[in-house]
């Protein structure tokens, strides 16, 4: 997978943004210290981003949001595919009356209108850190790859190599964790990247609406402060600037990855090699 030039650009970039979520705010400046003699300045050698209305540096707090924002993406992620793949899988393999409650909870959940749930609950939720908010849109995020899991596993629960070792007498936990599953990881890798980028925006979203807990730093606490001081009619583009592009990039690391992952599950795909197709086309002029 790692032949895959746009793996190798979505994972240096989603890397980068880990290693500065994990070890930024251990070595940056303090992001709520105030600069009275650098007030709404714009980027410098001082301050290589800019600083706020209150003085405070955009690049400390960009730095420190890394870590809510990537925080509550992963998070997020992880507990949407689990719960994806804990309804989904069995509930194709197993089919019947397993099927028929699983998907009911499914459908459930996909008709469900997402987004205002999500703010009514994390409107009346006490302490909205990144860890509620991440289980908040974990819970209400899963819908849609459990029915995607679930089609997969009723195709490969009918295939001839899981019908004939159904037939010895393979026991169903070994069946779906070796046989279903190793088929599964292209649609679980992309649910999974597709997650971490709708956590992430939800979050920025959650708090741009003013829902999060106010006191944690994050892009989206960024943006919502540049927004409740007019930071776009004032011209302070350095404020809403950074999160917002770092949002992005994220965005566009997990697309490439999850375009690497899909040439890898699907051959269809791929793309074959400039040395490959110089080799092939020197033995068909031969």
């Amino acid at each position: 997978m790692l032949r895959s030039w746009k793996v190798r650009i979505g994972l240096s970039i989603l890397g980068f943004f880990g290693l500065l979520a994990v070890f930024g705010p251990l070595v940056g400046q303090d992001p709520r210290a105030n600069d009275i003699s650098a007030i709404s300045q714009p980027p410098s050698a001082h301050h290589l981003f800019g600083t706020t209305q209150f003085g405070q540096d955009v690049l400390a707090q960009t730095i420190s949001g890394a870590r809510g924002s990537m925080l509550v993406g992963v998070l997020a992620a992880a507990i949407g595919t689990l719960i994806a793949v804990l309804v989904g899988v069995p509930a194709g393999y197993f089919g019947g009356a397993v099927d028929n409650g699983l998907n009911f909870l499914t459908n459930l959940f996909l008709v469900m209108p997402v987004l205002p749930l999500i703010l009514i609950v994390a409107g009346y939720v006490q302490g909205t850190g990144p860890f509620v908010i991440a289980l908040i849109i974990g819970l209400f995020g899963w819908s849609g790859g459990a029915r995607t899991l679930r089609a997969q596993s009723l195709s490969l629960s009918s295939r001839d190599f899981v019908l004939a070792m159904r037939m010895v007498g393979e026991p169903h936990r070994r069946l779906i964790f070796f046989e279903i599953l190793p088929h599964l990881t292209g649609w679980i890798s992309a649910m999974f990247l597709h997650g971490m980028i709708g956590g992430v925006m939800a979050e920025a979203g959650l708090a741009f609406l003013g829902i999060t807990d106010s006191g944690s730093i994050s892009w989206g606490t960024m943006i919502q402060a540049a927004q409740q001081q007019s930071a776009v009619l004032r011209g302070l583009w350095w404020w809403f600037v950074p999160p917002g592009l770092c949002i992005a990039l994220i965005g566009t690391a997990a697309t490439l990855v999850n375009f690497g992952v899909d040439e890898v599950s699907n051959p269809k795909l791929r793309v074959a090699r400039r040395s490959v197709v110089v080799r092939t086309r020197k033995v068909v002029e031969a």
